[in-house]
């Protein structure tokens, strides 16, 4: 993201030219009337990464423009970050900067906040990190006891105290709580994912029996639909999502989901009958399990044709989606069966052309 294309005085405007887009995308599909949800302007991102620029005894942080990578963009303060990024930005470069095994070698600053107000700040150096590293980086715990801290170099990684934040979201009045592990992928936009939930269980509020979720995450969506349906059955390739899912679970009380370390393509051949299905599908119910709704939340490729042909079976089809023109795909796919009856936009990623959607599709 180039810092300077952040204009908060044009956000609408923004916002309505990606509205546009995606009605010429979508205008060969019968679509009901867009449902939309606006992010703020500032300070909605709960996690930012900015690589470290060295010039002479000067160091700040950048960011590069993808229309000349090579050169940096200085960022002293990052307006679409958390106020809590803001605030620990300069704090943590003045910290750093007269302690050179902390400073020499560090290309990347990552930094993932929560709204309840906790930190974790990894360190990316281009050398190994070693015990000398390790007893020097003790002053950055004393200078921000209410942070977290990760070193990384290759093949190696030192954890100060911990490295996972604990967010709570709250939904419809209902706090759930999310472990949320460095280095792996969670909602950026911590009010567009509290409004993606209430979407969610907005559009289910008439469904029940079971529900089989694929791309599960950390139990995002998982955990707060559980308590609209009977079973839960959740499928993730990601070993870290599948432990933090589990421990999300069990930290939200829910007796009702079951979490499995397996890919959408192995899911979907096991269900489809081309292939026996496997133990860990037995044992987490999936031969009982009789799901009235099914969610999908993939990576930007979509859905491969064997789970289209898997979601196609089920009644009820709740898609979420970060590629419109997959999404597009999919749905002309899964016409001839399901008619989309909801249909939303979340402006997860503001001054950027991505954006999110959620269609709530119903067999024909």
């Amino acid at each position: 993201m180039n810092p300077n294309l952040i204009q908060p005085e044009l956000y609408a405007q923004q916002l309505s030219e990606k509205l546009t887009t995606l009605e010429l995308l979508f205008q060969e599909l019968p679509m009901p009337e867009v449902e939309v949800f606006e992010s703020q302007d500032s300070h909605y991102r709960m996690r930012a990464e900015f690589r470290i620029w060295h010039d002479g005894d000067e160091m700040y942080y950048a960011m590069f423009d993808s229309k000349d990578p090579r050169q940096p963009i200085r960022v002293d303060q990052f307006p679409v970050a958390s106020k809590l990024i803001n605030k620990l930005m300069p704090q943590l470069l003045a910290a750093i900067k007269d302690i050179p095994v902390l400073r020499y070698k560090l290309f990347q600053v990552d930094f993932l906040t929560t709204q309840t107000g906790e930190a974790l700040i990894s360190l990316l150096y281009h050398k190994p990190i070693d015990d000398e590293w390790e007893s020097a980086s003790t002053a950055l715990y004393d200078a921000f006891p209410a942070c977290h801290f990760v070193g990384r170099s290759r093949k190696k990684k030192m954890v100060l105290t911990r490295d996972f934040v604990l967010e709570t979201l709250t939904v419809n009045g209902q706090k759930f709580h999310y472990q949320q592990v460095e280095n792996s992928f969670t909602q950026p936009n911590v009010g567009i994912s509290e409004k993606m939930l209430e979407w969610s269980l907005d559009v289910t509020r008439n469904d029940s029996g079971d529900l089989l979720e694929m791309y599960c995450g950390n139990g995002n969506f998982s955990i707060p639909l559980a308590r609209r349906f009977n079973r839960v059955v959740a499928t993730e390739i990601s070993k870290v999502s599948v432990q933090s899912a589990e421990l999300n679970i069990a930290l939200n009380g829910m007796k009702n989901v079951a979490v499995v370390k397996m890919a959408s393509e192995d899911v979907s051949a096991a269900l489809n009958g081309d292939t026996e299905l496997p133990k860990q599908l037995i044992q987490a119910g999936m031969e009982t399990l009789s799901p009235d709704v099914v969610l999908v939340d993939p990576p930007r490729a979509g859905l491969d044709e064997a789970t289209v042909e898997l979601v196609r079976k089920v009644d009820k089809i709740l898609y979420i989606s970060c590629n419109p023109e997959t999404l597009k795909n999919n749905l002309l796919a899964l016409s001839s069966t399901h008619k989309v009856d909801r249909y939303a936009v979340f402006d997860q990623f503001p001054y950027t052309h991505h954006i999110e959607c959620g269609v709530y599709l119903s067999r024909i």
